[in-house]
């Protein structure tokens, strides 16, 4: 009881913690109540004030241990201490945690004693550090799929790298926003980024076949491809991206929360997304005819 004590005196340390509730209460009320309501009673029990505790709650068994079955196990072996959290935020609850192992460590031996942290917000922590690594891993193994296909279809890695960027930029473009307005990952806004980078490469794969049949029919002549490319494929990206626009759009009149999160944030990156397509896509082609073109004249006056 008195470790349980010095575990309450280290809450009690921390604005961050509502006051602890506990088996140790319990004991105190009781003591309390056997002394008359006296409120420096309100202590730990001796002993022998123990003894008159178990006497009394004997007498009303089954309402004493539906009270106690809140706070400690049917076989005695786990006692359960709860207290409330502000809302901190995931990273300020898993400092917490870490800040605190030691520290219990240090009252409860743990060859004696062994301790786990409960609650809405552990599970909370734990799930979103799960979904970031979920998304982490998901988007890598789009862009590889993507860049091997993109690798396969052109066989040139300087390809591979203008086909990713118009599409990784709207990625972070929407991490910006979130991070602006405070909306958190979430299991309904962690899928914008999949979904948007699925449907944003599309209009790039769509773009980059144009190009490369442009590129056959004017014998390697970036720049007029590019041109014709754009011409041809451009107005039906709009279009698309508007429609898929719109369509996402319809989500503001959701009543739920993370429905319309999920619909402004792919529309939002869907917009930027068509805009990296029509404009960053075709400047980077560009770009690289004049690369080549600058190489070309060292070759020659070399």
């Amino acid at each position: 009881l008195k470790k349980v004590q010095k575990l309450y005196d280290l809450l009690d340390s921390y604005d961050e913690f509502s006051r602890p509730m506990s088996m140790l209460d319990v004991l105190k009320y009781s003591k309390q109540a056997l002394w008359g309501g006296e409120q420096k009673e309100f202590t730990l029990p001796t002993k022998l004030e123990l003894g008159f505790i178990n006497k009394y709650a004997s007498k009303s068994k089954d309402a004493s241990s539906e009270m106690l079955g809140a706070f400690i196990s049917k076989d005695g072996s786990q006692l359960r201490i709860g207290f409330k959290m502000k809302d901190v935020g995931t990273n300020r609850t898993k400092s917490l945690m870490k800040e605190l192992a030691p520290k219990i460590e240090k009252i409860f031996k743990q060859d004696k004693f062994s301790y786990s942290f409960t609650g809405i917000g552990v599970i909370v922590a734990k799930g979103v550090e799960t979904l970031i690594s979920n998304l982490i891993m998901s988007l890598l193994l789009t862009v590889l799929i993507i860049s091997t296909l993109m690798g396969l279809m052109f066989k040139n890695f300087r390809m591979v790298l203008i086909s990713l960027l118009p599409n990784i930029l709207p990625l972070f473009v929407t991490a910006a926003i979130m991070g602006y307005f405070g909306i958190n990952l979430k299991p309904s806004t962690i899928l914008v980024f999949s979904i948007a980078f699925g449907i944003s490469i599309d209009d790039t794969i769509h773009f980059l076949v144009k190009y490369r049949q442009e590129l056959s029919s004017n014998h390697g002549a970036i720049k007029i491809s590019v041109i014709n490319a754009l011409k041809e494929t451009g107005l039906s990206m709009f279009y698309t991206s508007v429609v898929l626009f719109f369509g996402f759009g319809i989500f503001i009149a959701s009543e739920f929360g993370g429905t319309v999160a999920l619909g402004v944030l792919v529309a939002l990156t869907l917009l930027v997304a068509m805009l990296s397509n029509l404009i960053l896509l075709p400047c980077l082609l560009l770009t690289l005819d004049k690369l080549i073109t600058i190489k070309a004249e060292k070759a020659d006056k070399n």
